[in-house]
This record gives structure tokens, C-alpha cells and sequence, in this order.
């Protein structure tokens, strides 16, 4: 409890200092009647955008948070709390530039003195400048301006967002070359899907959508990294209505994620089974095409809440089912399995879990996700094993998805001069 409270404290901190701060420096003394007008919008807009925060203690004081996600508006709230952060930063930032400038012309201003100083009787006292009117005022219109700008980023920020996390995953393509790729599979075309996260803000509607956008692909084959329910068993009924239509030669392999743990893992195996996919639980499942073996290692997600979790124990179970011929793909929730796949050969291994962070700063390559594991999204090679971490589909918690558009995956098999 005292715990919870901390953390909370420490994230609604930013608030409460941000508003004294603009509180004092944007409105101009000089015109009372408008000064008090912007102390009066500030405090409203505080305390709107604020608002969510009573349901939110609750529930993290409560140790509910799974509850979050299903608050109205948690998208602009998210948004408007990182603004927040990134505001006072910057504050933060300025301020202590100042500071640190300041403290470099005294001691420039003392060594000037000393030197200046040297032999001679000392010049009466001087007073210093002081900052003219105009400098002031000038300080408050960049502050408001300053302030008007970030007000807009915030309602771009969180429309692109809430836009982003209820549209229809893109289709990222991808043609992976592998030395050791078997003739018989060249050419072989995988769907990867991930994170569907079935529930409040993804409906029986969009996943009939989701299904159509993947059979117009015609893979020969589809995979599924786990977190296909999100808490609630309820929308399994759903899932399997609209996932029964999924289509390819060579099946549909799935793997367990952590939300389904939650929603209830025989529960979900069943569902996923009602769908006529094939269920693969720390073991192997072999697919034969042109004369050639396929073992598609298939991993649970782990019990824990360790970073990058090798999950030897787990792999060393799966391969223990795979031909010694057959070309190893490795399916796991969770990336940080491939530690594990890359040391022991297995050319190929498929994650999600991560969502890309939900959160990503093109610039500076920043992701939320890297507090997690290093692998966030994307491509990742290390010698002749290769992995591919999705941005998934579906959301965790907010509804929101900031420059890490959801995705599907098709990728294209190919013999390495093949």
C-alpha cells in the first residue's frame, strides 16, 4: 500500500508542479482582468484533464489496475500526463542552464574584478542591470506560446494515438533468406499474428476485419505469438466466431501470452482449439512440404516478470520434439527467448508482447518498451539466426499507440543464393 502510494505521488507530481508553475509565470500583471481570466482557464483545464486520476488512485491503491484500460478518455489523459513530464523536463532543463549560465558570469564577473582590480584603488560601487519591462513580457509570450504549442501537441498526440489503436493493422512485408533453408520450403510464405488483445477496444466487428485482411494474403501458413484474449473470458466466444475463418494450407500454429494467463489458460487453449488452430505448449509441431520438415517450436509464456527471460528450460523442452532435419522456427511470447534459440541454432524465432512500447520517439529511438527488454519491435540478427519482435494488434490498458502502428506480418522464405 505504502508502495503503491509512492509510485503514484511520484507520477501525479508533475501536475500540480506544472500548474503552479504556469500559474505564476504565464498571466501578465499588467492586465489583471486577463491575468485572472488565464488563472481561471488554467485551473479548469488542470482540473479536467486531471480528473481521471481519482479512478485511477482508487484502483492502484486497490491493486485493480487492470481496470484502467476500460476508463473513458484514457487516451488524452495518457497523452496529457506524458506532456507533462516532458513539459517539466524541459523546465527543468532551462532552469538549470540558467543557473548553470549565471554561475559562469560570476565567476567570470570575480575574475574580471581580480584582474581589472590589480594596483588599483576599487571603483565606487555600481548597481547592475535589471531585466527591462519588455524582457519580462517578452519571457511571458514565449512562455505562453511556449505552453499554447504543447496544448496542441497534446491533442494532436492523443487523437494520432486513440486513431492509431482502433485502425486496422498494416501488413509489413518481409523476404528473410536463411543458408540452411531446405529446398522444399523455399518460397513459403508465414503470417505472423500477435497481441490481438480480444476485448473492450477490440470487437467481434474488427476481428472479422482483421481475419478477411489476412486470408486476401493466402499464406501458406499462420502463426500466432500469444495474448490473443485480453482478461476476460467472455470474449472468447467472439474470438472463436471470427477466428474459425482463418485460413491456410498449412494451418494455424499457436503459443500461449501472459494475458492469457490471466484470462485463463485452458480456457483460451480450448477456444483457440474450437477455432481448429493447433495448440503448441513447450514442444514441437512438424508441417511437411515438398519433401521437406518445418518444427515449429512452440513456447509458453513464462510465470515471471523477468527481464528478457532466456526461458532456457523452455526451449531445451521444444527442441527435444524437432527433428534433427527439420528447419527450427521458434514461437514465443515473449522475445527474450531468442537468448536461448540464437546459441543453439534455431534460424528464426517470432515474438510480440512488447506492442513496440505503444510509445516511440522517431528522433531519439526512444521506446517505453526498452524498460522491458532490449528487443522492442522490429528485425534483429545475430550470426545466421534471425528474430522478428511484432508491434502486435490489440492495446494494454490505454487505448493508445503513439508512432508504433499495429501490424501484421508476411514473411517470404528464402534459400540464402538461393
Amino acid at each position: 500500500m505504502v508502495t503503491r502510494l509512492i509510485y503514484l505521488l511520484l507520477f501525479v507530481a508533475p501536475q500540480p508542479l506544472l500548474y503552479l508553475y504556469l500559474r505564476a509565470r504565464l498571466p501578465d500583471p499588467a492586465q489583471p482582468a486577463r491575468a485572472r481570466a488565464v488563472r481561471i482557464a488554467l485551473a479548469l483545464v488542470f482540473a479536467v484533464f486531471n480528473l481521471p486520476w481519482v479512478l485511477v488512485a482508487q484502483r492502484a491503491l486497490s491493486g485493480s489496475m487492470w481496470g484502467v484500460g476500460r476508463l473513458p478518455l484514457t487516451g488524452p489523459w495518457i497523452a496529457w500526463q506524458l506532456l507533462g513530464w516532458i513539459f517539466c523536463a524541459l523546465v527543468t532543463v532551462y532552469l538549470l542552464g540558467k543557473l548553470g549560465w549565471w554561475l559562469v558570469q560570476r565567476v567570470r564577473g570575480a575574475w574580471y574584478v581580480v584582474a581589472d582590480g590589480a594596483g588599483r584603488a576599487p571603483e565606487p560601487h555600481r548597481e547592475q542591470p535589471r531585466a527591462t519591462h519588455d524582457a519580462l513580457l517578452s519571457r511571458r509570450r514565449f512562455l505562453a506560446r511556449a505552453t499554447y504549442t504543447y496544448a496542441g501537441a497534446g491533442v494532436a498526440l492523443s487523437t494520432h494515438g486513440i486513431w492509431s489503436a482502433y485502425r486496422l493493422p498494416d501488413v509489413t512485408r518481409r523476404t528473410l533468406t536463411f543458408p540452411d533453408l531446405p529446398p522444399g520450403l523455399e518460397g513459403l510464405t508465414l503470417l505472423h499474428i500477435s497481441d490481438l488483445h480480444a476485448g473492450v477496444h477490440l470487437g467481434e466487428d474488427k476481428m472479422q476485419e482483421i481475419v478477411q485482411r489476412a486470408n486476401a494474403l493466402a499464406p501458406d501458413l499462420i502463426v500466432q505469438t500469444g495474448d490473443m484474449i485480453d482478461i476476460s473470458r467472455s470474449y472468447i466466444p467472439p474470438y472463436v466466431r471470427a477466428f474459425r475463418e482463418l485460413r491456410a494450407p498449412l494451418g494455424v500454429v499457436t503459443v500461449l501470452g501472459n494475458h492469457d494467463y490471466y484470462t485463463g489458460e485452458r480456457e483460451v487453449i480450448q477456444g483457440c482449439r474450437d477455432a481448429g488452430q493447433v495448440f503448441v505448449r513447450n514442444g514441437c509441431h512438424v508441417i511437411e512440404r515438398n519433401g521437406a520438415m518445418l518444427a515449429l517450436l512452440g513456447i509458453d509464456d513464462p510465470h515471471n516478470w523477468q527481464v528478457d527471460d532466456p526461458q532456457v528450460a523452455d526451449v531445451d523442452a521444444a527442441l527435444r520434439g524437432a527433428p534433427a532435419q527439420a528447419f527450427r522456427v521458434l514461437l514465443a511470447h515473449r522475445p527474450g527467448a531468442w537468448d536461448t534459440a540464437a546459441p543453439r541454432g534455431i534460424p528464426f524465432t517470432l515474438a510480440g508482447h512488447i506492442h513496440g512500447g505503444q510509445f516511440y520517439l522517431p528522433v531519439i529511438g526512444w521506446s517505453p518498451g526498452r524498460l522491458i527488454t532490449k528487443y522492442v519491435m522490429g528485425h534483429f540478427q545475430r550470426g545466421r539466426s534471425q528474430l522478428y519482435v511484432s508491434r502486435g494488434i490489440g492495446v494494454v490498458g490505454v487505448p493508445i499507440r503513439v508512432f508504433t502502428p499495429p501490424e501484421i506480418e508476411l514473411f517470404e522464405l528464402r534459400r540464402l543464393g538461393g
